[in-house]
C-alpha cells in the first residue's frame, strides 16, 4: 500500500480563528492571513467563502497555518489552551452546531507531531522507534477498519445501563467526519510545536512503514503512561473479548508468576508493594526525558494516594454522575482485572447503590479529571457514626495499563534495549511488519 493521507480533527467551536501562514487556495481564491469563520444561517462564513465545508488546499509542502485556543487535555487535570500550528491541508466542516478545523496531513508527518506530542523528543532513539510502530498500526488499524482482513471492529460507546447498573466503555471510531482526533482520546497530536529534534525524524523515518501485525493483520496497539508492574487485558477497559497480543505481564519479569490479582487480598497486597519495575522510577533525568511539561505535574504515578471528603465525594457523583446517592457509606470493588484494575465499583449510599465500570467511568465519577487509574483499594474514614467521612484511595499506576507502558519503555530503552525487544516485550506475539517504503 502507499502511505495514507489522515484527517485530524483539531478542535471545534462556533467561532473559530486561524492564520494561513503560507499562501493556500480556497475555490480559485489563493490567500494567506488572519481568517476568522463562524456560522450564519446555517453554514459556516468565511470572509467572502460560505458552505457547510470549506476546504482549503496547501499549495506547496511548506504549507502551514496555525490555530488559536485548541484545547488540549480534554477533561484531564492539565487540561490548557495552546496556539498550535500545523503542516498539510485545512477543511472546515459544520458539525452538530460546531465549526471543526480538520488537518489533512501524511501519515508520517502526522507521526512525527503525535511522538513529540506523546512524549519527550529527547527521549532514547529505541523508544521513540518503538513508539513509532505502535502509533503507526494504531492509526492504520482506525483507517482500515473497513479492510476485510481487519477482524477487531472497532465499537461505539456501548454498556449495559438500569437503575443500579452502569458499564460503559468508549470506542475510537465515534469520528464519523475525520478518522482520529488531535488529543487524548486518540493520540495526542499537538503540531509542529512538538517536533523538537531530529531524533524524531530519525525514529520515523528508520520505521517508516513498520507496524505490529498478529495473524496477518494490524495490531490495535494500545498503550498508557505507566501500568503500575503489571499490564492489563483489552477487556478491562473495553468490550468483552480477548486480543491475544495485549496480555497481562509483569513489568520487570515477565516469566515470573503473577500474583492473582483478580482477588481483593492479593490486589491490596500488590499495590501496598512497591515490586521492582521498569516503570518503577523516580528518575527526574529519566522522567524529563519521556514526559512533556505538563505530564510531570503528575508527581507520583506509580504509587499514589488520593482523600475523598465525604462531601466532596456526594457533590462529585452528583455532578458527574447525575446520581443523588446521599451520605456514601461505602466505595466497594466487584470485579477487577488481571493488573488489579476495578471493572466493577459499587458505590453503596443512603438513598442508593449503583454499581459502575468499566476502568475509564469510574476514574471519571470519582474525579474532576480522571483517577490516574482504577488500580486502587478503599481506606474509609471512621469517626463511629457509620458514616466515612473520608475515604482514602490507595492506587497504582497511570492510565489503563493495556499494551506499552511508555514509562517502562522509556527505562528499557536507557538500560539499552532495542525497540523491537520493547515491542516484543509488551505485545506478546506480535511481529514487525513493513506494509509500504
Amino acid at each position: 500500500m502507499e502511505e495514507p493521507k489522515v484527517r485530524v480533527g483539531i478542535m471545534a467551536a462556533e467561532e473559530v480563528r486561524f492564520v494561513l501562514l503560507t499562501p493556500y487556495i480556497c475555490g480559485q481564491k489563493t490567500l494567506s492571513g488572519t481568517q476568522t469563520a463562524r456560522i450564519e444561517g446555517g453554514q459556516i462564513l468565511c470572509g467572502e467563502f460560505r458552505g457547510t465545508e470549506l476546504h482549503f488546499e496547501a499549495i506547496s509542502e511548506e504549507a502551514r497555518f496555525s490555530v488559536e485556543d485548541v484545547v488540549i487535555g480534554v477533561r484531564f487535570h492539565w487540561q490548557r489552551l495552546q496556539k498550535q500550528t500545523f503542516q498539510g491541508a485545512l477543511t472546515l466542516c459544520l458539525i452538530e452546531g460546531k465549526i471543526q478545523i480538520i488537518n489533512e496531513i501524511g501519515a508520517e508527518d502526522y507521526l512525527r507531531s503525535v511522538i513529540g506530542s506523546e512524549m519527550n523528543a529527547t527521549a532514547s532513539l529505541e523508544l521513540l522507534k518503538a513508539h513509532a510502530v505502535i502509533s503507526r498500526s494504531w492509526l492504520l488499524c482506525r483507517i482500515m477498519r473497513d479492510n476485510p482482513l481487519e477482524p477487531f471492529p472497532v465499537q461505539k460507546e456501548d454498556g449495559a445501563e438500569s437503575e443500579d447498573r452502569v458499564v460503559r466503555w468508549y470506542g475510537r471510531d465515534e469520528h464519523r467526519f475525520y478518522d482520529v482526533c488531535a488529543d487524548d482520546h486518540c493520540q495526542r497530536y499537538q503540531g509542529l510545536g512538538h517536533i523538537h529534534s531530529e531524533t524524531v525524524d530519525i525514529a520515523v523515518e528508520a520505521t517508516r512503514g513498520e507496524v505490529l501485525t498478529y495473524g496477518g493483520t494490524v495490531c490495535d496497539a494500545r498503550f498508557s503512561k505507566c501500568c503500575g508492574g503489571v499490564s492489563e487485558t483489552y477487556d478491562t477497559a473495553w468490550e468483552d473479548r480477548r486480543v491475544p497480543y495485549l496480555q497481562a505481564i509483569r513489568d520487570d519479569r515477565p516469566e515470573a508468576s503473577l500474583p492473582d490479582l483478580t482477588q481483593e487480598a492479593e490486589a491490596r497486597a500488590w499495590i501496598n508493594a512497591t515490586p521492582n519495575s521498569f516503570c518503577n522510577t523516580s528518575d527526574k533525568g529519566l522522567l524529563r526525558q519521556v514526559l512533556n511539561d505538563y505530564d510531570r505535574e503528575t508527581a507520583d504515578f506509580y504509587r499514589w494516594e488520593v482523600r475523598l471528603e465525604q462531601k466532596t465525594l456526594q457533590s462529585l457523583l452528583l455532578r458527574k454522575a447525575g446520581i443523588d446517592f446521599g451520605d456514601i457509606l461505602a466505595l466497594t470493588p466487584i470485579e477487577r482485572g488481571k493488573s488489579g484494575r476495578i471493572t466493577l465499583l459499587r458505590i453503596s449510599g443512603s438513598k442508593r447503590s449503583v454499581c459502575v465500570g468499566k476502568e475509564l467511568e469510574i476514574r471519571s465519577w470519582l474525579s474532576d479529571s480522571h483517577l490516574y487509574s482504577s488500580a486502587f483499594w478503599v481506606e474509609p474514614g471512621d469517626n463511629g457514626s457509620g458514616v466515612p467521612p473520608y475515604f482514602i484511595l490507595h492506587g497504582a499506576g497511570w492510565g489503563h495499563g493495556v499494551g506499552l507502558c511508555q514509562i517502562g519503555a522509556a527505562a528499557m530503552g536507557a538500560q539499552g534495549f532495542g525497540y523491537d525487544e520493547i515491542l516484543r516485550h509488551y505485545y506478546r506475539g506480535a511481529r514487525l511488519s513493513k506494509i509500504y517504503e
